[in-house]
């Protein structure tokens, strides 16, 4: 191990975009479809509730961080202030989380490359793009910063097009469809605004929530973020506006223009959008948004388990040798696990390509619930703790103290509740209440081990 330090080297853009790009992903691409086809129209208030509720969960980070910056992050603050076992939990399972979606992911950019290059094995891929974002990880933090910047501006800018182009249409009536003619009455004249009713709008909270998942990631950069006091805290409270523009209104004009049982059926509703006012290269414009996408939540899944692993090292819940750090204040040992976890998702490429995807992404689920959960309880412990004078003067405290964290974590608990009732779902809960155990069993037996060593060196 060497004394080098996490290196403060994202600026204000970096953060402010890293917390942009966070909020797309296939959630949005692709997951959007799914949601609808469960809620129809009323997916609008789903993303409107899970938003905030994702917002709580960002303001109670957020206090934690300026609190008391740690490279662990949310693993370190669980163990600080619920307990070991806490933050043992915490942060291996938001590595499993980023392990997942890495792989999700990594399947993904196959999937979309295939688009352009038919024939060429998946597998081909996920080593390509394997290798060159872990050479990124690698380098110095600024390095993965400036990427995440402009793969976020793609991802924004396309963003923006769409929604602009959704505008263009409903404003001159293109026929854009042999289905219906464009209108905001597409969104209650399909069967109302709850064509599923309350079972179908409950359900989609299963996937609505994960769309956000990643998100959290900002509080891992507080450590290496210059002036986190000030720019920490504006990339939080940009989560509204974010929600609003990137999941309300871009839903808002696909299920206005196109009708919402319709989707999915004909193809991406995104590449109709663009085919709709012309322009003949849609259907290659958005693989370009998509790839950049998976590009980007690669990069960032990797960031963020290697600054996690890096934070248990240091409080001793994993091997010391994750503790590691380069030249350039890279977790190089942390990083290189991760590509091990990456390698294996080539190998499952290699046999298993066709269906991977969306079997991963079910595990994933419950894993980001747990770890949101985790970082409210840890938030609400620590304001137990804290004297009043220390409470009085924390730098950036959470709203609505303490209803708002209360039903947050209502909401959470929900939100596993509904994993479990959902059939397509339900895996996701057996397999997260299994790793649990696991977990447990690993915290208990790691602690036997380092007791029986201590009683070895005394007696020696």
């Amino acid at each position: 191990m060497t004394d080098n330090k996490l290196q403060k080297g994202l600026s204000k853009r970096h953060v402010f975009f890293i917390a942009f790009g966070s909020a797309i992903g296939t959630g949005l691409f692709y997951g959007s479809a799914a949601a609808i086809k469960l809620a129809g129209p009323s997916v609008l208030f789903a993303y409107c509730i899970a938003g905030a509720a994702v917002f709580m969960v960002m303001r109670a980070l957020g206090e934690m961080a300026l609190h008391e910056p740690s490279a662990g992050s949310f693993g370190y603050y669980a163990t600080n202030f619920i307990g070991p076992l806490a933050g043992f939990i915490t942060g291996w399972t938001y590595v499993f989380e980023m392990a997942l979606v890495c792989l999700t992911d990594i399947t993904a950019f196959a999937t979309y490359m295939d688009f352009w290059y038919q024939g060429v094995s998946p597998w081909i891929w996920t080593l390509g793009i394997t290798l060159i974002i872990t050479a990124i990880n690698l380098a110095a933090v600024k390095i993965y910063g400036e990427l995440e910047f402009w793969l976020s501006a793609v991802k924004i800018t396309a963003i923006i097009a769409m929604i602009l182009a959704g505008i263009v249409i409903l404003i001159f009536g293109l026929n854009y469809s042999h289905h219906t003619s464009a209108g905001l009455h597409n969104l209650w004249s399909n069967g109302g605004w709850m064509p599923n009713g309350w079972f179908g709008f409950m359900a989609c909270f299963s996937v609505v929530v994960f769309a956000f998942g990643g998100i959290e990631i900002i509080g891992l950069t507080a450590i290496e973020t210059k002036d986190a006091e000030r720019n920490i805290p504006k990339s939080i409270n940009a989560i509204p506006l974010r929600i609003l523009l990137f999941y309300i209104m871009t839903l808002t004009m696909l299920m206005s223009i196109y009708p919402w049982d319709k989707i999915g059926l004909e193809g991406s509703p995104f590449v109709t959008i663009f085919n709709s006012i012309g322009i003949k290269s849609a259907a290659n414009i958005f693989n370009i948004v998509v790839i950049t996408a998976a590009i980007s939540a690669i990069n960032s899944d990797m960031y963020g388990a290697s600054r996690m692993m890096y934070g248990l090292a240091q409080e001793g819940q994993t091997l010391r040798k994750l503790n590691y750090l380069s030249k350039n204040g890279t977790p190089v040992s942390a990083v290189l696990v991760m590509f091990l976890v990456l390698v294996l998702g080539v190998v499952l490429n290699y046999f298993y390509h066709d269906g991977l995807f969306f079997f991963i992404a079910a595990m994933a689920t419950f894993a980001t619930v747990l770890v949101w959960l985790m970082i409210l309880l840890s938030q609400f412990c620590m304001r137990m703790k804290l004297p009043k004078t220390e409470i009085a003067s924390l730098q950036y405290p959470i709203p609505f103290w303490p209803i708002g964290p209360i039903l947050t974590i209502l909401f959470m608990i929900f939100t596993i509740v509904v994993i479990g009732i959902i059939p397509e779902t339900r895996v996701a809960l057996y397999i997260g209440i299994i790793w649990v155990i696991f977990l447990v069993g690993c915290f208990y037996l790691a602690k036997k081990i380092n007791k029986n060593k201590m009683v070895n060196l005394v007696s020696k």
